[in-house]
């Protein structure tokens, strides 16, 4: 930027100052919450794109859309370097139903995201913040596995509303974290089959937004300067997983949730 010399110039170097500071700041605070971010989907096997757009969008650092399509880059750089840390061995028998539904909530999902993003950005921050105190709740709520597993109906209907969200919001997870954790499967099945299931809804998300030229530069490269940050703290997560109990993690996750999904709701309430 050219700045000429006249009497204004300490006042016009003082306003970029500020600027350069107040975007400094903006950039170190979005990534640290998609350090935290990555951390907490390597404790709990979900709520990446939950908290990174929760909070990204409650302290208004940037667009919801935006911020969900700069998580889908994340989301499937945490996915891929956690199925290369981690060992890998997915029951395709639970897979088939959940990708297939998760698909074509997907392509609901980002149907309708175009439709509310220019119209309805209000409504959209309502609609997101009221997913993420919903999903808080359900954990919050969660009792014992269940004896036996449920019937197929229930797993392409989880996976119908996670690709839902998926394609909304970058976040396919709730509807079928839920739902796994109540079957009488071991945990890693359950992290693996999320796992699997998360980075085909983001890939097939990231296709859909930029097929319909909706995908930002500024999202890209918001997504790309944060990879290696993701791929560093998933990495240390598999080299030294922190000893927590796991209602510990729960509670801090749901936690978060709830103050992300109701800072969300409230300035949605606000400025409709």
């Amino acid at each position: 930027m050219h700045i000429t010399a006249n009497t204004d110039s300490p006042i016009v170097l003082a306003k970029l100052s500020v600027e350069i500071l107040v975007s400094i700041h903006a950039y170190l605070l979005f990534f640290a919450i998609v350090a935290l971010a990555s951390f907490c989907q390597n404790l709990t096997g979900f709520a990446f794109g939950l908290i990174l757009v929760g909070l990204v969008g409650a302290l208004s650092l940037m667009p919801i859309s935006e911020a969900a399509n700069a998580a889908t880059i994340m989301s499937i750089a945490n996915g891929a370097v956690y199925i290369r840390t981690h060992p890998f061995k997915p029951d395709w028998t639970l897979l088939k139903p959940m990708l297939i539904s998760s698909v074509i909530g997907v392509l609901i999902g980002v149907g309708t995201l175009s439709l509310l993003s220019n119209h309805a950005i209000a409504g959209l921050s309502l609609t997101l913040g009221a997913a993420i105190v919903a999903c808080a709740m359900l954990l919050f709520a969660q009792k014992k596995p269940r004896a036996t597993m449920s019937g197929q109906r229930a797993l392409y209907t989880a996976g119908l509303l996670s690709g839902l969200l998926g394609g909304l919001f970058a976040t396919p997870g709730p509807p079928m974290v839920y739902h796994l954790y109540r079957q009488p499967l071991a945990p890693i099945v359950i992290r693996q089959c999320l796992v699997v299931m998360f980075i085909s809804a983001v890939i097939i998300r990231l296709g859909l937004v930029v097929y319909a030229g909706t995908f930002a530069l500024s999202s890209l490269y918001l997504g790309l300067m944060a990879v290696p940050l993701v791929a560093v703290v998933t990495w240390l997560h598999a080299k030294y997983p922190p000893k927590l109990p796991a209602y510990l993690v729960r509670w801090l996750v749901c936690a978060l949730m709830l103050a992300a999904g109701g800072s969300l709701i409230f300035s949605a309430i606000a400025h409709l």
